[in-house]
């Protein structure tokens, strides 16, 4: 079997700070990803949305800063443990991909044995973020397991793995609003539904790096099966998240001055559709990145309908 190895692969990383670290170190590092940054914020972000969201009409303190603390951490110890399992699960097929043959266990770099204790390391400080939270929001903080367990196995079976990667990813928006609110309500729902939908737009973006070769490998995605109206179904996702997002602030009683910042955000969710070119994986890879951006202007615009 023949695979695009010859071509410079898009998501193969320049040189960062990973790179400088000792060399026992460095395999570990990029097994839970910190070469690659974009998400452990894509994860992280959902949860600063719903802080904000939770503040609408009452202003951020203190608290609340502490709160998104808290949320980094976990996100960055429950992404890198996320993907190491999902490698543990994958590296069978990493093998046989260009653009993640050299991933550590695909590439022999990392055993089978440290990664599950390398799994254990990450889950173990979300565990400590875990216990600083109210008994609801650790009710529901658990039940993303089932959904970060089932998800590496998807591709295998559904071609809407990135539906399911939606529902896992924003997660914390739920978490986060009812560690604030102690409560969940159609507002922090509307937000979730929001952030289901964004993810469903930019993952099936970031897959249109790999359409050639999950073809080969028969690994199933959106970017696949919607590829021949991929613009139409982007505007649907985008759209969806977008009307669900004012959805939600309307819920929280923001004030008509919301839509100044949240038209912001609404245009640099937009304008990802016109950068798309499938055809080019560089290219996707940089308007997926660009969702970083996107995400915190949501939040900011809900830290600003927090205060007026």
């Amino acid at each position: 079997m023949t695979l695009a190895s010859d071509r410079r692969v898009a998501d193969s990383a320049p040189k960062t700070w990973v790179d400088r670290m000792p060399a026992r170190v460095r395999p570990f590092l990029r097994l839970a990803r910190y070469d690659r940054p974009a998400g452990f914020w894509l994860l992280a972000i959902p949860c600063f949305q719903g802080i904000a969201l939770a503040a609408v009409g009452n202003g951020l303190g203190l608290n609340d800063a502490y709160f998104a603390l808290l949320f980094l951490v976990g996100a960055i110890a429950m992404r890198g443990a996320g993907c190491t399992y999902n490698d543990i699960v994958d590296r069978e097929l990493d093998r046989q991909v260009a653009r993640t043959r050299d991933r550590p266990l695909a590439a022999g770099t990392v055993t089978l044995r440290a990664a599950w204790l390398f799994i254990l390391a990450q889950g173990l400080v979300g565990f400590v973020v875990l216990l600083q939270l109210p008994p609801l929001a650790i009710g529901i903080a658990l039940g993303s397991l089932a959904l970060v367990a089932a998800y590496p196995f998807m591709k295998r079976i559904t071609w809407w793995p990135q539906a399911w990667l939606g529902l896992t990813f924003n997660w914390g928006a739920l978490v986060a609003y009812t560690a604030m609110t102690g409560l969940i309500d159609a507002a922090g729902i509307a937000l979730y539904a929001s952030g289901f939908f964004w993810t469903l737009g930019y993952d099936t973006i970031y897959a249109c790096q790999d359409m050639e070769d999950d073809a080969l490998v028969g690994v199933r995605s959106t970017a696949r099966a919607l590829q021949p109206n991929l613009y139409l179904w982007l505007w649907g996702f985008y759209g969806a998240s977008a009307a669900l997002a004012g959805l939600a602030a309307l819920l929280a009683g923001a004030s008509p001055w919301f839509v100044i910042p949240f038209a912001i955000y609404a245009w640099h969710l937009f304008d990802q559709i016109r950068r798309v070119d499938p055809a080019f994986g560089d290219q996707c890879l940089g308007v997926f990145k660009s969702n970083q951006l996107t995400g915190l202007l949501l939040a900011l615009a809900l830290s600003v309908a927090a205060f007026i």
